[in-house]
């Protein structure tokens, strides 16, 4: 969670819980099989978007922009629960692929996508004079002050991003989704086992160019057991600011 000035931003909204409750969470046929063989989660009772949040102080009522780093079923469980009037930006690549045929098995199922009262923004990056940003030169500025930039990080799926937040008094922090599963591998360029194996190797590239420009900024990466501590101690060395 982001606190902006204009109101709250969310990066990902999680796994749904009801993945584990609800029988019929999964589509039927060999797509459900992967998906029940691969789609292990242990989601306690308690544990939804909206108690996690309240958990850390907020109501999820008062979110007013999330972004979806990409459509897989680990990063949009939280989309129901979000209020009606928040914008939700997901790169128009990405949205693309959802109603294509073979879709389900790329890990996008529409009816988790799809869903009644979720209407999506699309996002195409545009580009940008931000030498700041390179080797990126293409970006959309969230909130329209800079503070906010989604990066296009093709790769694990064709339309991911990414979130770079710039703040007074931080260091910028780069927040990539499945970019990456951890740092290391990252800086390794050891790229994850899902997507196209040569797009991960150039966005891989390209962030830790953008990395190695801003030696300060931690990478944050959604699956990243080491990403937590990474943020804490942005926050306790730079920032007034609550993410």
């Amino acid at each position: 969670m982001i606190e902006h000035d204009k109101g709250l931003v969310l990066f990902d909204t999680g796994q749904d819980r009801r993945s584990l409750t609800d029988p019929g969470y999964f589509p039927g046929g060999p797509a459900g099989q992967i998906y029940r063989r691969l789609a292990k989660f242990d989601i306690p009772a308690g544990a939804t978007l909206t108690d996690r949040l309240r958990d850390q102080g907020y109501d999820i009522a008062d979110v007013r922009v999330a972004i979806v780093s990409h459509l897989h079923q680990d990063h949009i469980g939280g989309l129901r629960e979000l209020p009606r009037s928040a914008r939700i930006l997901v790169d128009a690549a990405e949205l693309a692929e959802v109603d294509k045929k073979f879709a389900v098995f790329a890990g996008l199922m529409r009816e988790h996508i799809h869903v009644p009262g979720v209407r999506f923004t699309a996002v195409t990056p545009q580009r940008v004079e931000d030498p700041a940003i390179a080797p990126f030169t293409h970006a959309h500025d969230v909130m329209g002050d800079g503070s906010l930039l989604l990066l296009p990080t093709p790769g694990h799926t064709p339309g991911s991003m990414s979130l770079l937040l710039r703040g007074e008094g931080l260091p910028p922090m780069l927040f990539v989704g499945d970019v990456t599963y951890d740092v290391q591998r990252l800086a390794a360029d050891r790229i994850p086992g899902v997507g196209d194996a040569r797009g991960l190797h150039e966005v891989t590239k390209r962030v830790n160019m953008l990395a190695a420009r801003h030696p300060s900024m931690p990478i944050l990466a959604a699956h990243d057991p080491s990403a937590a501590g990474l943020l804490a101690t942005a926050l306790r060395e730079h920032g007034t600011m609550q993410v």
